[in-house]
Parts: C-alpha cells; structure tokens; sequence
C-alpha cells in the first residue's frame, strides 16, 4: 500500500519541531518546515541549526543537501500538517490561565492551504480541548471543508493530538523510540495520524480519542511535577534539621518500593513548569496536590536567592570587600542550551539586580549571555569563578560541572542546590 503523506508540514521549528522534521526527513519523506522565524528558517535552508541538540547539526545537513527538508515563512499545500508550538501561560495574580493565541496563529496559517483529505496534527501540549478548538477555528476560516465535530468519519480534514515527550539532548533517537499517544476526534482521524507516526516511530503508537491524549500529557509531566515537589520540600526541612538532604535521599532510595527524585532550584522547562497549571485552571477546586507541587516549586529560588543573600552576608562580616558570586548553570536542565522557564536564569537575573557589577555567570552551553543578564553579569569560565569568586552558586548539573573537583580554597562560600559537591 502506497505511502499517503509524501509531504508533510512542521509549522514551529523550535526545539520539538526542528527535530522531529528532520527525523521524518531522514526517512526519505518531502518535509517541509514553516516558521515565523525568518532567522530561523535562513539558518535551517543552509543546513545550520539554531538550537542546541545532539546530533541535530549533522542529520539536518544531511536532510537538506539530499533536499527533503526546507524551510519556509509561507504555508504550502502538504498531506499532513503537524503544530508543534508553544503554548505558554497568561499569570494573573493566583490564576495561571493558558495562552493559545501561538496555535491559534499557526491553524490560521495553514487553513488557507488545506485540501480534502489532510491531516492535521496538534503537537504542542495543550489544555483539554485545544484539538478540538484547532478543528472549530479551522472550519471558520475554511467552510468549504468539512471537519470531524460536524462530519465525523465523513470529513474532509482528519484532526488528531499527538504530545511530543521527549528529554532535550535526546531528541533524536527518543522521537523514534517512544511509544507516542494518537488522540483522534474520530476513530478515522486516529488511524491516519497513527499511520503517519507509524512511517518513523518504532515504539507503540496507541489510539484514544483527543481529550485522552491531551489529559495524558498534563498528567505526566504533573506527575513528575509532584514528586520533584515532594525532593524540593525534603531538601527545605534537612536545611533547617541541619541533614544533608543528598544523603537522606541515598538512604531513603534503598527501600525496595522507593525512588526519590533529586531536589533542584526549582523547576523549569516548557512542559514541567507550565503543564500542570493547565490542569489547575480547568479544575481549580478539585487540583490541590497538582497546585501545592506548582506552588512548592515556584517557591523554591526564593529559598535558594535566601541562601545567597545569607553567603553574602557571612562574607561581608569578614571581608571589606563586596562579594563576587558565581552562578554554575543558567539552562533549565543539564546539558542543553534551553532558557526556557528556568528557575537558575531567573535567580541569576534577580541576584544581577540585588549585587550590580559582583555577578559571573558560568554556561558552557550559550556563546553569550541573555539579555536579562547582559552588561550585569560577566560570562566566565569555572576555572576562572574558582580563582575569583568568593560564593559560588551551583544551579545546573552539566557535566562539565560534575567533572570539577570541589573547590577547597579558602574563605570559599559554596551554595549547592544540585548536590554535585554536597553529596557524600
């Protein structure tokens, strides 16, 4: 049986959308990449990457060269379209209401192109109810089309949810790994997009319905949201006992039915940090242990800019000089360049305000500094943070950082919410 979807469109080329065209381009499919972005899609069109990703820059090369990927600013007719864009959060005092307005963008993009027997995707992680939204707001800008919510099995456009779950810095062989979930509005609209999953994805790909598949991406990155609250917590109340925490935690996992998580900063990300307000504001009487996590987890840079301030003031009791801090990390998780959301980027712009002209800032991952940060901060290298700095502030565990013996010198304040020189 011949192959469907000879063209696919990717509309967002960002962290998920980049890898996950190149994936399908290696395998032989006409990709083409749609962006907002004009630096972005310059970059791709010349085989260059904008993202940092293992593996990325040398497979997207090769899928341009071989010309089954390209990149574009204009909607063109595909088989099959898949959105993977951000979907952020509008914070009003204690609410924390979901911001829809890029899929909206990027359904509005695509509609104009669109042709009887299409299938559209929603990628992006979403509240309960966006696929279905996406097809509502597809059918008003095509009524020429039909579309599952009037024409069930007979519509013209399929429209299915598909959440993307993979760990940044394995994007490429997780895409093709993982069992993915196919959220179809219709059983038919779940049975294209699996067939179209199924051309690069060797992991299971198992159908329900498109509320299911969205709740089912909340409800995972929730989970580990709670249990990331719970190690948070722990580490707050060891502080105040005066135990390490790294150790407790050791211990406390040689229980056969035990499996702590390790305490952080806090909790960044697109998914981890903003994925279970979805579930809070559709059900906010009923989400308390989901909202306490957030919550829990919100709160823990205050406790860690809490720890810095009380460093500085432990060096200033003995010193005439202003203090230099160094911050070890500014990406959400180790080993990738992602900013987004992360707790050690926000308590590195916080720390710029509170001490002017006394911040280092130590990312191996970035060439240079965010605007946030820049002209407040110097971006250092460890060796030089170990020779100058007087508190050293551990907030991401690179590897490089892992790598590091731990600083002895003398009068050294250390600040260690990763436990890479804390830990016994």
């Amino acid at each position: 049986m011949s192959n469907p979807f000879q063209t696919i469109c990717m509309v967002g080329l960002g962290y998920i959308g980049l890898p996950t065209a190149v994936v399908f381009a290696l395998r032989g499919l006409n990709v083409v990449g749609l962006d907002v972005n004009e630096t972005a899609v310059d970059k791709i069109n010349r085989g260059i990457t904008h993202i940092v990703e293992p593996g990325l820059d040398d497979a997207l090369r090769r899928t341009v060269e071989a010309e089954h990927l390209r990149a574009t600013t204009i909607a063109e007719q595909a088989d099959a379209f898949l959105i993977a864009v951000p979907t952020p959060f509008h914070e009003h005092g204690d609410s924390h209401d979901p911001d829809l307005s890029y899929i909206e963008s990027a359904t509005k993009l695509i509609a104009p192109v669109l042709r009887k027997g299409n299938l559209v995707v929603l990628e992006s992680t979403s509240p309960v109810g966006t696929t279905e939204q996406v097809a509502r707001w597809l059918a008003e800008a095509r009524p020429d089309l039909t579309f599952p919510q009037t024409h069930g099995e007979e519509a013209d456009i399929c429209v299915a949810h598909c959440p993307e779950r993979i760990l940044p810095g394995r994007a490429l062989t997780e895409l093709i790994t993982n069992d993915r979930i196919i959220g179809g509005m219709t059983d038919r609209c779940a049975m294209r997009a699996r067939k179209l999953y199924k051309l690069v994805v060797k992991g299971d790909c198992i159908e329900t319905d498109c509320r299911t598949a969205e709740m089912a991406k909340l409800t995972e990155n929730s989970f580990r949201d709670v249990n990331i609250a719970f190690a948070n917590e722990l580490s707050v109340i060891c502080d105040r006992l005066g135990i390490n925490v790294w150790e407790l935690i050791t211990l406390a996992n040689r229980h056969p039915r035990v499996n702590i998580l390790q305490p952080g900063p806090g909790v960044g990300g697109h998914c981890i940090a903003v994925d279970p307000w979805f579930i809070v504001s559709q059900a906010p009487e009923d989400a308390r242990i989901i909202r306490a996590a957030r919550e829990i987890n919100d709160a823990k840079p205050e406790w860690v800019m809490a720890k810095v301030h009380q460093a500085v003031a432990e060096h200033a009791a003995t010193h005439n000089t202003p203090a230099r801090i160094a911050c070890f990390g500014l990406a959400f998780k180790p080993n990738i360049d992602d900013l987004r959301e992360s707790p050690a980027l926000s308590i590195a712009t916080r720390l710029a305000e509170f001490y002017p002209d006394q911040l280092d800032i130590i990312e191996p991952f970035i060439k240079e500094l965010p605007s946030s940060l820049a002209g407040k901060a110097r971006h250092i290298t460890s060796s030089e943070a170990v020779r100058q700095c007087d508190i050293l502030l551990m907030l991401v565990d690179h590897d490089d950082f892992k790598a590091m013996p731990v600083p002895t010198r003398a009068g050294i304040h250390i600040v260690d919410t990763r436990g890479i020189w804390s830990a016994p």
